[in-house]
Order: C-alpha cells, then structure tokens, then sequence
C-alpha cells in the first residue's frame, strides 16, 4: 500500500515537472497544452495533490478544494485526470480511477452548490 502510494506521488510530481519545464511534452497538439497550461492555473498545488490521493489513492479532500476543482471546470479535470490515468504505472487501474474521478466531481459539485 505504501509503495503504491510512493509510486503514484512520484508520478505525479514527474508529470507535473514535466509539464512545468517541458510543456511540450505534456501533450500531442497545441489546443490541449494551452487547455493544460489554463488548468494548472486554476487550482493550487496542495488541492491538486489533494484530488489526485483521492482519484488514485484514497486520500480525501476539503470543502475549500471541491470549490477549487467546481471552479476548474469538468473539462479540465477530465484532461488532467485522464492525462495522469494514462502513465504506465497506472494504466492497469484507469477504469477504478475514473470512476473515482467522476464520484469526486459529482461530491464536489453537491458541496459547492451548497455553499
């Protein structure tokens, strides 16, 4: 358990130093990098560590956080969740995590409509 936990930061923090430094490889044409770049934007970095630990582990997130990724949109928390669904050491598990993915957006949607 730890060390798919391990694996799944280090691949995060891979993909997001990536996209950082080299943004041109984070994506196959120039409409989905600008659509990365807004994304990446849009949501602070302990949020998006937050989303990724519950989509690919079973970590949870804040009311504050569900507020960050509403705000993102669904279009770019489907790229960005697809994108890291779609690394090697994860790919086995991509049915499990967009299901998460989806549960995550419908919990974030309810908690900001509340608000």
């Amino acid at each position: 358990m730890v060390y798919t936990t391990s694996q799944t930061t280090i691949v995060f923090i891979v993909v997001a130093l990536a996209c950082a430094f080299v943004p041109a490889f984070s994506v196959e044409d120039a409409e989905a990098i600008s659509l990365w770049d807004t994304c990446l934007l849009k949501i602070s970095p302990k949020c998006a560590l937050d989303i990724i630990g519950v989509v690919f582990e079973n970590g949870t997130i804040t009311d504050a956080c569900c507020h960050d990724l509403v705000q993102e949109g669904k279009v770019c928390h489907d790229t960005l969740i697809k994108y890291i669904a779609d690394r090697p050491v994860l790919v086995s598990h991509e049915t499990q995590s967009l299901k998460k993915s989806a549960d995550l957006w419908a919990h974030c949607v309810s908690i900001s409509q509340t608000a």
